[in-house]
């Protein structure tokens, strides 16, 4: 196992390469210009004792060139909130977008130096539309602005530079308009890694890492914990399988991660987190200062925690099934959809037969879904409609679905038919609280808002211990 020192890092440097470390693992990948300039050189500068402590430490690999820094990881989970990195102005790619990309990135040719978007949608058509179910039609602007996604995702990242014209002009149809773009095939590359070549592949579980058997080696299993916690905001021992729980619940792995990263580690009788007080490592910020959904989630986890201190022994408990419970059905579903006709049998790989061996679910309090459609109609009630913006003030379950998902996305919540099961970690923002925007007592009535920018909104805060667990 390694050495509780790792990394090895003077005391006086760790601070500048723990921020590199938290920079590799939140973000999908690092040029001279993303997430923004200076980043690039910051990482490469620790780059040899980075790539060193993330193989010891996870099993990852860190491809490092003077123009990009990415870390290739090993995956244990199939986890929908990995849709996060496919993304675009926050949301998360749909499965047009993402054959899209595929597509796009696979008709790029070595000898390419530069195509226009109307060269490559005549390229990218054909096997689109060899696809049943997908296609491409040049008149559906539903298609069109899929395929703008598509190319705004891959400027983002460099693996295309415009050089001219305009991808939105294109999109409006202009006579004439089109866009020019220098394709940079090393970033092309490496956006595309898989831990297997899919055309080897008899099911989706052969993209993750070979599963523990009983007699696992010491090591693998500890990286394995080690993934765990820099990858969801909370680890329980019941999710887990029982030699990687008795690893969660020793001094050393945690420790080392949370050096490695500079969070605080968080223990308690359900499990582990890292907690992160600055909120820069995670792709989901919460609690604190937001959006409508972000703010609603965390008063409904206020009003859900007055919930349970009123009734708590009425409340229904119901197994908490976690991601690695629920990995042979998903599995299974995504297999169905697979294409069978390109798999090489001689060399496909299956692991269908080794399914994860996680311990008994612990039981959750269940809160039920006309109990939380009324927790919303009361925050409706209490902070008025206008305050949670135009986008929900007319729609208060619609509103109450985003909050879900975000409640689900960072493990505070596990939605199940009629309602949500309610996890120990939720209870951590038992204190958060609302504030609507206060105005100076000045006797006279104002002729409109005082803050456009504020009067229509809802400050959600916490009390001072409340951390960020979202990774």
């Amino acid at each position: 196992m390694a050495k509780a020192t790792r990394p090895r890092v003077p005391d006086v440097d760790l601070g500048t390469y723990q921020q590199a470390v938290r920079r590799v693992l939140t973000c999908d990948v690092i040029t001279a210009a993303r997430p923004r300039p200076g980043v690039l050189d910051q990482v490469l500068f620790w780059a040899d004792q980075m790539a060193e402590d993330l193989r010891v430490l996870f099993g990852y690999r860190l491809i490092a060139t003077t123009d990009h820094v990415r870390l290739v990881r090993e995956l244990d989970l199939l986890d929908p909130t990995q849709r996060q990195v496919f993304a675009r102005k926050g949301r998360p790619f749909d499965r047009r977008r993402l054959a899209y990309l595929c597509l796009v990135l696979a008709s790029f040719q070595r000898s390419q130096v530069e195509i226009s978007l109307g060269d490559l949608v005549r390229r990218f058509t054909p096997s689109a539309n060899d696809i049943q179910g997908l296609g491409y039609d040049p008149t559906d602007s539903t298609h069109k602005a899929a395929l703008v996604d598509v190319a705004h995702w891959l400027l983002e990242r460099g693996a295309l530079h415009l050089s001219d014209g305009s991808v939105e002009a294109w999109a409006r149809g202009g006579e004439h308009a089109d866009a020019l773009f220098d394709i940079d095939h090393e970033t092309c590359e490496i956006l595309f890694r898989p831990s297997r070549p899919v055309q080897h592949l008899h099911s989706a579980a052969g993209l993750l890492n070979d599963p523990l058997g009983p007699d696992a080696a010491p090591e693998r299993v500890a990286q394995r914990a080690r993934r765990l916690l820099v990858e969801y905001p909370v680890v329980y021992y019941t999710d887990v399988e029982p030699e990687v729980a008795a690893v969660l619940r020793a001094k050393g792995p945690v420790e080392e991660v949370a050096r490695l990263t500079g969070l605080k580690p968080e223990r308690r009788a359900e499990g582990v987190l890292l907690a992160d007080s600055a909120g820069t490592f995670t792709d989901r910020a919460f609690p604190g200062r937001g959006g409508a959904v972000t703010r609603a989630a965390g008063l409904l986890l206020a009003q859900v925690a007055n919930h349970f201190e009123e009734s708590w022994a009425a409340l229904t408990h119901l197994p908490a099934h976690g991601p690695v419970h629920e990995q042979t059905d998903l599995v299974g579903r995504v297999d169905a959809g697979l294409p069978r006709d390109a798999v090489v049998a001689e060399l496909a790989w299956d692991r269908s037969e080794d399914p994860p061996r996680p311990n008994e679910p612990a039981p959750a309090p269940l809160v039920e879904r006309e109990r939380l459609e009324e927790m919303v109609a009361d925050l409706f009630e209490e902070f008025g409609a206008a305050s949670f913006t135009v986008a929900w003030q007319r729609d208060p379950h619609g509103l109450l679905d985003a909050a879900l998902d975000l409640l689900s996305d960072l493990s505070l919540v596990r939605p199940v038919p009629g309602g949500v099961l309610v996890t120990p970690a939720a209870l951590r923002y038992r204190n958060i609280r609302g504030a609507l925007p206060e105005r100076p007592d000045t006797g006279l009535l104002p002729f409109g808002p005082l803050d456009p920018a504020t009067d229509t909104d809802t400050d959600t805060t916490s009390d001072p211990g409340t951390e960020d667990t979202a990774p």
